[in-house]
């Protein structure tokens, strides 16, 4: 078994459906250019208010991903 080396990137993902929606904005957006993405972390949730409701949803993210041998 090899050793691995991570690098770690901050994201911030969006969405009007919830917060499981915006980290799976936030990680498929990053999948496109980004290889061996293996783990994310949830550091914050924020949201925006329309009329007295939930509008908007942002949650940023760690994302670690292997860099390659």
């Amino acid at each position: 078994m090899s050793d691995h080396i991570y690098k770690l990137i901050e994201l911030t993902g969006s969405s009007t459906k919830g917060t499981d929606d915006a980290i799976r904005n936030a990680i498929s957006k990053a999948s496109k250019t980004l290889e061996h993405l293996d783990w994310f972390e949830v550091m914050e949730t924020r949201g925006h208010i329309e009329d007295g409701k939930v509008a908007h949803w942002q949650v940023m993210l760690k994302v670690g991903f292997r860099l390659n041998d």
